[in-house]
């Protein structure tokens, strides 16, 4: 299969550091294990896309789309943009939880197979329609197929159905997986699967496998990868090094030692999300730290971010009340242009890397070098940033202070006994303290998910309430067509394959969803006093 991989001719926008390719989404309801699967899915649905909605700048994601396989496939959501359809998508996620749970169902051979085709034509003709100036973000579609059937057979099922489909829009196919929960399965706790040669040879490789545990927290982590810059156009930091092999250090800055690296996010700015802190309080403005090397990594082929090495530190001789601005990381590259054994020895340079700064317990300390500027252009201040190692393959990058931001600060030394009385009782605070070996964040939560939820809703449900209430008070025949259009997208038949009759919901049942569209006021009070 054709991954789809594109290239700029030009620079990038901004933008494009964060532009993900569409991506249709495909659940395969199946029972009885649905009943287990809904919930954790629409919760772990409705934390994502909140997040996903409410973040500023531009938007991490663009078109999405979902379908759902039960007897027959349905489209439940046509492709939309992510960012400011909070409620389009909420009212997906509604549906999905309407799903029937129990009952006998002959669900077709083939209903994936078509889910797959129905979904990748609806992404031609959207993107037939899109404007010249954004049409190269939609050459390529990323379909994920999420099941509690047995991976393989899925697999083979639509290699088997697909097999004189044209994929070449198809950027990748994934089927995952969803398996028991931890706590049901104890004896076999293995997050991911992976295949053997044989059974890939069987397989095939154009379509990934994974399987996912079936709790919301697991879900969570997978959809957050589609935040993640996931492109392998080319690599984001060049790490430069004084070659070792010269003794001229001016000849050893004309021939630098070059590893060529990602750059990933290790969490989400707070300063981008409405509400996570008072305006006083937003300790990381995306307009510091976070663009000038998260977005400089990301410009285009011409001019890659370079990180160079000026010297090694003690491990113990940096104070973290010098560092600053959100942690990166760094991996080696995975761009898919450079030659395989380049990449093989640029990935085994930063696993020796890794391994020698472990073993000296050294960090390194590196100058951000400004991209190549036009003459009538002023070399921006320079960043210092601070490199340290992990036992994984990844360095962990971190912007230091220097000379024109220190403050003068006082630091008396701690005297060696304090007094007993507040000795004995500050030990008894200590020692009635819960001690955990390590921080762990999925522990830990502030309800950020449902405030976010709460926010984009609120505004849209209330217009929305009093212009349906006018509607139906001057149109009262009209009361199902608008709950109908209101609910249910609307998805123009195929030529493809033959449109399947869609059973109707009793009014009754779809004016329930009300309920999931927008929070009641008992829930506001009490969450929001």
């Amino acid at each position: 299969m054709h991954r789809g991989r594109t290239t700029s001719g030009g620079p990038s926008t901004p933008a494009h550091i964060y532009q993900q390719p569409p991506r249709l989404l495909i659940v395969h309801v199946a029972v009885p294990s649905w009943a287990d699967i809904c919930s954790n899915l629409c919760e772990a649905l409705q934390n994502f896309f909140s997040l996903a909605c409410s973040l500023i700048g531009p938007s991490r994601m663009s078109l999405f789309s979902v379908y759902m396989v039960q007897n027959r496939h349905e489209c439940i959501l046509p492709f939309v943009q992510v960012k400011g359809n909070f409620a389009r998508l909420q009212t997906c996620i509604s549906e999905l939880r309407m799903v029937q749970r129990e009952g006998c169902f002959r669900p077709q051979g083939t209903s994936l197979q078509l889910a797959v085709e129905d979904g990748l034509q609806q992404f031609k003709q959207y993107s037939r329609h899109v404007p010249s100036s954004v049409a190269l973000s939609y050459t390529s579609l990323e379909i994920t197929i999420l099941t509690s059937q047995p991976g393989k057979e899925v697999v083979k099922q639509l290699e088997e159905g697909l097999k004189n489909t044209d994929l070449l829009r198809v950027r990748r196919l994934q089927v995952v997986e969803i398996t028991k929960g931890v706590l049901e399965c104890m004896d076999s706790a293995s997050p991911v699967e992976e295949l053997s040669n044989d059974e890939r040879s069987i397989l095939g490789t154009d379509i990934d496998l994974q399987t996912i545990d079936n709790d919301t927290v697991s879900m969570e982590i997978f959809f957050k990868a589609w935040l993640h810059n996931s492109g392998t156009d080319q690599e984001h930091i060049h790490l430069l090094f004084p070659s070792g092999c010269f003794n001229n250090f001016s000849r050893a800055r004309d021939n630098p030692m070059c590893l060529k690296c990602d750059l990933q996010e290790r969490l989400l700015s707070p300063s981008l999300l409405p509400g996570t802190a008072d305006g006083s309080l937003r300790m990381d403005d995306p307009k510091g730290d976070f663009s000038t090397i998260y977005q400089m990594a990301s410009q285009s082929s011409a001019s890659r971010y370079k990180l160079r090495v000026i010297k090694a530190l003690k491990f113990s001789g940096v104070c973290e009340s010098l560092m600053y601005g959100l942690p990166f990381i760094l991996r080696p590259t995975s761009c898919w242009q450079l030659d395989w054994d380049e990449l093989e020895t640029n990935q085994q340079h930063f696993h020796a890397l890794c391994h020698s700064l472990l073993k000296r317990e050294w960090l390194l300390l590196a100058k951000g070098e400004p991209l190549s500027l036009g003459q009538s252009q002023r070399a921006p201040a320079s960043t210092f940033y601070v490199i340290m190692p992990s036992p994984s393959l990844t360095l962990l990058v971190k912007a230091v202070a220097t000379r024109e931001l220190m403050l003068p600060s006082a630091f008396p030394l701690l005297p060696e006994y304090p007094p007993d009385d507040s000795l004995k009782t500050m030990e008894s605070i200590l020692d009635s303290l819960e001690l955990e070996p390590t921080y762990n964040p999925l522990q830990a939560w502030s309800h950020l998910y449902s405030h976010l939820s709460s926010t984009l809703a609120r505004p849209q449900g209330r217009l929305q309430s009093s212009w349906e209430s006018r509607t139906l008070r001057k149109h009262p025949c009209k009361a199902g067509q608008l709950q109908a259009n209101r609910v249910r997208a609307t998805v123009a038949p195929l030529p493809m394959t033959p449109a399947p009759g869609r059973a109707k919901m009793p009014a009754t049942q779809k004016a329930s969803w009300e309920a999931f569209l927008l929070p009641s006021n008992e829930e506001e009070e009490e969450e929001y006093p």
